[in-house]
């Protein structure tokens, strides 16, 4: 059996940046094992099948792989994956098109919108499918700093300190006093492993952030590490930028209204991100909110499974 696979380039305009994701299509005939296994030679932080949906109303069901475990959900996944959909049933059209679709994930249904323009990189975002929530948990900062080989008056600014959150997938979020010490990191698995709570049946990983950015235009700096998923570091995360809301609400005290927020990532790596995070708060809660960037395709080819 062959089978159409795609790689997407997720969260930049251009290619060889971004977060690579790997997109096997028309996926129905393959187990979970045999899944996991093309994730594993694939070796991208994620690989995403594409199954017939449960509901006609839907697009399509969609399983998401790690090299090592299935997530319920994830960021660069949905919006690479809302743009191959796109992009395979319209991607000859003279003239933009606004596409909305229902993808079928572990976590629920996913709302993605897709603007597709000719000539130019794809942009989809997706209404999170859960919104991010404060889970309990105790951080020793020094022991943090040593897991980051950072000094301990490093680890946060402001009033931010690091907490524990999570959309779907869980992470520790850790504050770091500016861009300069997000470039200094060098991450420890081991400590960190010591240290990590254990939530949703998994390791949290390590999101690091500050405010500012190399890109003039980004409110938010980040660095995503992740040992349990089988990643030494990500270049862009939607799942962790859906669960830093809840931080950015919480401790800079959102007014109400609609607030956009540019997060880059992956710089140190060479691979620049751009995640469009969009939050609306009303009496200092979230009531909405959704994670968008542009995808591009640099590769496909058959799977011979």
């Amino acid at each position: 059996m062959a089978l159409h696979y795609a790689i997407y380039d997720v969260f930049t305009e251009s290619r060889l940046g971004g977060n690579p994701l790997a997109v096997v299509f028309e996926a129905d005939g393959l187990g979970d094992e045999t899944m996991q296994a093309i994730a594993r030679e694939f070796n991208l932080s994620e690989t995403v099948f594409i199954l017939r949906p449960g509901s006609a109303a839907h697009s399509a069901r969609l399983r998401i792989f790690t090299p090592v475990h299935e997530l319920p959900f994830a960021g660069h996944p949905t919006v690479g994956t809302a743009v191959a959909i796109a992009e395979a049933r319209y991607g000859e059209s003279a003239r933009a098109l606004d596409l909305m679709q229902v993808l079928e994930e572990k976590i629920g249904p996913v709302r993605a919108a897709v603007r597709l323009k000719p000539g130019k990189a794809t942009f989809a975002e997706f209404d999170l499918p859960r919104k991010p929530n404060r889970l309990h948990a105790h951080f020793d900062r020094q022991a943090i700093a040593d897991a980051l080989s950072l000094k301990a008056t490093q680890i946060g600014f402001e009033n931010h300190v690091t907490s524990f959150w999570s959309a779907g997938v869980p992470f520790v979020m850790v504050p770091l006093h500016d861009v300069n010490a997000a470039a200094s990191v060098e991450f420890d698995p081991q400590r960190w492993e010591q240290l990590t709570p254990l939530a949703e049946g998994r390791l949290a990983a390590a999101y690091l952030y500050c405010r500012g950015g190399i890109n003039h235009m980004a409110r938010f700096h980040a660095r995503m590490f992740a040992p349990e998923m089988g990643l030494v570091e990500d270049p862009a995360t939607g799942s962790a930028a859906a669960a830093l809301s809840g931080a950015i609400n919480l401790f800079d005290e959102l007014v109400d209204g609609h607030h956009p927020i540019l997060i880059e990532q992956g710089v140190e790596m060479g691979r620049p991100s751009f995640i469009h995070l969009h939050l609306d708060v009303v009496d200092g809660e979230i009531t909405n909110a959704r994670i968008g960037g542009h995808a591009v395709k640099v590769a496909e080819g058959k799977l011979a499974v």
